[in-house]
């Protein structure tokens, strides 16, 4: 989550994480959407960043980057799970 601040950066976690489970009718705790918006942003940030060159600057587009990355990690976890 560049060019933000860490007390940012949690909160856009947590929104993203509790958007992210929202649409993937999934039931987390704070703590575990927090970490997922995060991560999820980080690590799609990084996967942008390699395949097109582009990062996520700005809260909006931090919010839509961390929500669609918690989406995956989720669906992830779902298949893990499964398999």
């Amino acid at each position: 989550m560049a060019g933000i601040g860490w007390l940012l950066a949690i909160i856009i976690g947590a929104i993203a994480g509790w958007i992210a489970e929202q649409i993937m009718d999934a039931s987390h705790g704070l703590l575990t959407n927090i970490i997922l918006g995060i991560l999820g942003a980080v690590i799609l940030n990084a996967i942008l960043g390699m395949i097109v060159g582009w990062q996520a600057y700005g809260i909006i587009a931090n919010l839509i980057v961390g929500v669609i990355g918690a989406c995956i990690l989720i669906a992830g976890a779902r298949f893990l799970r499964r398999a």
